[in-house]
């Protein structure tokens, strides 16, 4: 007979943002692997969402998401960030789901799942995808993972960074972490006609080159330091015909327009706001910039790779756990701009280069980010905590 294994997943969404995709793409390569093959079980995949208001508990971009695919929804409707009646309302979910296994995506879900104490009843295991360092209010609120997240059976985060700060600042014990690098999913690449009206919707002349940065504007995600080594490597490389793209939203979007104007080539830097589908952008990149101070396992810069655009990018993080500098990228230390610009330089201006660490990056891609391997350990994580359990 053909195993089963029910999961309830607690997710805190408003769209489909790398934690949600993440979800969603785990149940459809995983319903996939089932229908092909015996031995791996059927999926029987819940989501638990939050919403803070009557407003919110209409359809949004996550909820459509999840909608759109069939996967079950319980949207449990809240007061605060911490509204404790939510707890409640999730033990009924999780009585009526009757799922094998809980697992949990941001500090709240552990949280709500520690103070609810399911993790008496129910296997659990928690992802912790790393923190966003704002300000002091932030970084108290995460501190929560140090009460909840030992208590899970297992801990799975994105890279070897992240697990010794779990290990240090949350307690969790050692051997209940487990690492998994993020995995991509094939997509179709783009029509023509999409990339074309792209280009002219920006204003990119053909013979342009076009560096690319996607991600949230906030201050961890070092645009700053992008447009900086933008403004250093217009006056060095005058000859150079770049634009620079910057594929996102945030929080530091006004000052970062301000700085753009203030570096004299504001005409060559372009904000696109917040991208529902950026698969269009990577074709008419001629490198993809991650500058960011700190990171994780960054699903943009999977998708560079996977789109054969050489990478520049800083190495933070996991990011030297996924490409190797001058084989499969080229990076540099966090927080220099002179050096970011110098990177840049080689790669618009030696397309021998640049074409190397494209195709090394996109076999990495397929030896070490296919989503069904991705998806077959995490079933075995999965497993283990449910026979542990059961023992």
């Amino acid at each position: 007979m053909k195993p089963n294994m029910k999961i309830l997943s607690v997710v805190e969404a408003m769209n489909v943002n790398a934690v949600a995709k993440l979800v969603l793409d785990f149940q459809a390569v995983a319903s996939e692997i089932a229908a092909a093959r015996s031995d791996f079980p059927t999926i029987e995949g819940s989501i638990v969402t939050f919403a803070r208001s009557s407003n919110e508990r209409a359809p949004n971009d996550f909820i459509t998401a999840v909608q759109t695919a069939g996967i079950d929804l319980d949207v449990i409707p809240e007061q605060r960030r911490f509204d404790l009646r939510v707890i409640s309302a999730l033990k009924e979910i999780a009585s009526r789901r009757h799922p094998d296994i809980i697992v949990t995506h941001s500090v709240k879900s552990h949280f709500i799942m520690w103070r609810s104490r399911l993790w008496k009843d129910y296997p659990w295991v928690a992802f912790h995808h790393g923190y966003t360092t704002t300000d002091r209010k932030m970084r108290l609120y995460n501190r929560f993972d140090r009460w909840s997240l030992p208590k899970a059976a297992a801990v799975v985060t994105v890279c070897n960074a992240f697990a010794r700060e779990l290990a240090e600042v949350t307690g969790v014990p050692p051997e209940k972490i487990r690492v998994q690098h993020n995995s991509i999913r094939p997509k179709s690449p783009p029509h023509s006609s999409d990339i074309e009206a792209l280009r002219t919707r920006l204003g990119i002349a053909r013979d342009q080159q076009i560096i690319l940065s996607i991600g949230r504007l906030s201050k961890e995600k070092a645009h700053a330091d992008l447009i900086e080594a933008f403004k250093q490597l217009s006056r060095t490389h005058p000859d150079l015909d770049c634009k620079l793209l910057i594929v996102g939203e945030g929080p530091e979007r006004e000052s970062l327009a301000t700085m753009a104007h203030a570096s004299g080539f504001a005409d060559r830097i372009v904000f696109t706001g917040q991208v529902t589908d950026v698969s269009p952008y990577y074709p008419i990149a001629s490198v993809f910039v991650l500058p960011s101070h700190s990171e994780g396992s960054p699903n943009v810069l999977l998708e560079a790779m996977a789109a054969r655009v050489p990478v520049v990018a800083t190495e933070v993080g996991g990011v030297p756990e996924v490409v190797e500098s001058d084989k499969s990228a080229l990076l540099v230390p966090p927080k220099q701009p002179a050096m970011l610009a110098a990177a840049i330089a080689r790669v618009l201006r030696n397309s021998d280069l640049a074409a190397r660490l494209s195709a090394t990056a996109a076999e990495l891609i397929v030896e070490n980010h296919a989503a069904e391997r991705y998806v077959e350990r995490i079933i075995g994580i999965y497993s283990r905590a449910i026979s542990q359990r059961r023992t």
